[in-house]
């Protein structure tokens, strides 16, 4: 499936549960929400996206605490899990979803190379309250690829979240 068809299936299960969904995007900057966006009604489910490219934006505008960036850097599963809690947070969203990571070609390490990218879905569980799930993925190709395999990894993420 193409990211186009993740984002209308997206789009049907958000409607139907009467939800939006807030972004917080680094690396991929802007493209899911560029994606999401291209559907026709996508105000219905789509609150609002923050695309939080430096450290800063990310305190600021999401509220990561600027010592769990010091901590685990701003590649990590605790920065991303806070990243999908201030966008939900602070759009008065009911999904938050971020995407961090170095897309390169410069700016990987030996502890995080190139291609690695951290993600965080925040979505409500059965009694209302809201669970965090992050992970960490490494993708291979030139910065393009990578931003791209991000952007749909994180639609594909929440997709599974929602269906269980």
């Amino acid at each position: 499936m193409s990211s186009m068809d993740h984002a209308k299936t997206l789009a049907l299960l958000l409607i139907a549960r009467g939800w939006k969904l807030a972004l917080a995007e680094s690396c991929t900057g802007g493209l899911v929400c560029a994606t999401l966006t291209e559907l026709s009604g996508s105000s219905e489910w789509f609150e609002r996206g923050y695309i939080t490219y430096s450290n800063q934006a990310k305190t600021e505008c999401l509220g990561v605490p600027a010592e769990l960036i010091e901590s685990y850097g701003a590649v990590s599963e605790p920065v991303a899990g806070a990243m999908a809690q201030g966008a939900l947070r602070n759009a008065g969203a009911n999904v938050g979803v971020s995407i961090t990571g170095i897309a390169g070609p410069t700016g990987g390490t030996a502890k995080k190379p190139v291609g690695t990218v951290c993600f965080g879905w925040a979505i409500p569980n059965a009694t209302g309250e809201h669970v965090t799930t992050c992970q960490t993925k490494l993708f291979s190709g030139d910065r393009q690829s990578i931003r791209q395999q991000a952007a749909e990894y994180a639609l594909v993420g929440l997709l599974a979240l929602l269906n269980n």
